[in-house]
């Protein structure tokens, strides 16, 4: 079975401040795991801040882009080996803000999972359509081609790491992608995985579409949907606990 996954993408906010305030209110509430794992990608500069309050709670921690190359002349750049060494265990890669912002292709991606991988780190892959896709008609084929992309270059490697559906249409758009629309997806990228290679049909495959506390137990209820990347709600502590804790209760066994 592929393991549940609850992890929480900072993007370019928080604080020494706010990281401390968070990690003491995760710790009033925390609870026994029993279903799923937590990861928390917060900027890059208070990876260090995080390391200790995070290990104490079984937190795993992972950084949100990579560089392909391992060292060299590319400023403001961050490549794999650095983020291993500073104490991270996974990457996102490929998350649809950068896609968007940062003109990655899906050779970009593919090479950054690489880097990754080499490295020691687990890659977290976004893969997720626009709404034009999604009216034309080219939904399933966008992700299709993204994620095959990347299975092409990493092969049986992507076992180490997970998916994330974004339905880029979904974030912030006041549309609304319903549970039974989040597992049609996360059902064709289950296939594709299963039809790649050996061991990838148990490669998780976390939802990220604007997940907050009362759409989760919904979206956890699916058969194919592992669990969540969740954006703005993952930086309000009580919020990312209640999210937790929908996977904990209805998340499938």
């Amino acid at each position: 079975m592929p393991q549940r996954i609850v992890a929480g993408n900072w993007k370019m906010n928080g604080s020494r401040a706010l990281l401390a305030a968070y990690f003491a209110a995760m710790e009033q509430a925390w609870m026994p795991l029993r279903r799923c794992e937590v990861l928390l990608f917060p900027p890059a500069l208070l990876l260090s801040e995080a390391l200790e309050p995070a290990a104490a709670l079984g937190i795993g921690l992972g950084v949100q882009t990579v560089h392909p190359e391992a060292s060299g002349a590319y400023t403001g750049e961050l490549a794999a080996e650095m983020a291993v060494d500073a104490g991270a265990q996974w990457t996102l890669v490929g998350h649809s803000e950068r896609r968007a912002a940062c003109g990655e292709s899906n050779e970009d991606v593919a090479v950054r999972a690489a880097a990754a991988l080499r490295a020691g780190l687990k890659p977290m892959v976004c893969v997720g359509e626009v709404l034009t896709d999604r009216r034309a008609g080219r939904a399933e084929d966008v992700v299709r081609e993204q994620l095959e992309a990347v299975l092409a270059t990493v092969g049986e490697d992507l076992s180490a790491g997970a998916i994330a559906y974004e339905p880029v249409w979904a974030i912030g758009t006041g549309e609304t992608a319903s549970p039974e629309v989040a597992q049609a997806m996360h059902a064709v990228i289950r296939d594709v995985l299963r039809g790649a290679a050996n061991g990838l049909a148990d490669v998780p495959i976390v939802y990220g579409g604007s997940v907050k506390p009362d759409n989760a137990a919904a979206l956890f209820a699916e058969t194919d949907i592992d669990g969540a990347l969740v954006g703005g709600a993952s930086l309000d502590a009580a919020a990312f606990l209640a999210i937790i804790a929908a996977m904990e209760t209805h998340g499938n066994p």
